[in-house]
């Protein structure tokens, strides 16, 4: 088990714990230009550690009853039939030739700067979301255009995710603020989370008859880290998070400009 790896997944959940950003938009982009490791191996990879990583975040914020699960419905309902077409059309290419990688490199920053824009959105522009029409006729007219755009969102999150495995978190969040105005930040933050692992549990099932999951890394960046995800969640109730989350943003932004560039 490479130490390196353990304390790159160390600093991600570190990261993902300060600042509640999505570890696969750190994580993907680390591994695949920080330790070389092909595009569709770091993707299939990191969606599989998604999914173990965020599956007790939903337990906890079920039992605290943060979860609307006819949104997640919603959103499962263009995500997972979107992932399952994107994982079939992934089945008949070699993910592993020049013209793949490429693909899925640009897919991959195009991602980035949806993470990027959605994070400095939430903290800037959030407030400026339309409120809705409060007649009968207007709140049943939203209710549907709000659930098929909840639909098509979820759909174009499944081939995002199962493509670069970046989107589920904070573009899913981001969204769901836009759609449901009327939320609370916890009933968003556990409805995406609990849309995000059946999503990434599925790509990344996919992803590992495609054999495209490194066992040996997916453990060991487990290793590193569940410790780092502990450590990240207690310091930020005294870490001004508030400032990291723009720098990241900046950070994601730039290597996603670069990698479409």
């Amino acid at each position: 088990m490479d130490i390196s790896f353990i304390l790159s997944g160390f600093g991600v959940g570190l990261l993902v714990g300060l600042t509640g950003v999505g570890g696969g938009a750190l994580m993907t982009p680390l591994l695949i230009f920080g330790f070389g490791i092909a595009p569709a191996v770091a993707v299939g990879t990191d969606l599989v550690f998604a999914a173990i990583t965020k599956a007790n975040g939903v337990w906890v914020h079920a039992r605290q009853r943060t979860v609307d699960w006819r949104i997640v419905r919603r959103l499962a309902s263009g995500s997972l039939p979107a992932a399952l077409v994107t994982l079939l059309v992934l089945g008949q290419v070699d993910a592993h030739t020049e013209q793949a990688e490429g693909f899925m490199t640009t897919t991959l920053g195009l991602a980035l700067i949806l993470t990027a824009a959605a994070l400095l959105w939430r903290l800037w522009g959030a407030s400026a979301v339309p409120r809705d029409d409060t007649s009968q006729a207007g709140r049943g007219r939203s209710e549907k255009r709000r659930a098929l755009a909840t639909v098509v969102t979820g759909a174009v999150l499944g081939v995002l995710v199962t493509l670069t495995s970046v989107g589920a978190g904070a573009v899913g969040a981001a969204v769901l603020l836009w759609l449901y105005p009327r939320l609370s930040a916890a009933r968003v933050v556990g409805t995406d989370l609990a849309h995000a692992v059946p999503l990434t549990a599925l790509a990344g099932l996919g992803h590992w008859q495609l054999g495209t999951v490194d066992l040996a890394l997916l453990v060991a960046l487990l290793a590193g880290s569940l410790p780092g995800i502990y450590v990240g969640s207690r310091m930020s109730a005294v870490f001004p998070e508030r400032w990291l989350r723009p720098v990241l943003a900046t950070l994601l932004l730039a290597i996603g400009v670069r990698l479409v560039t």
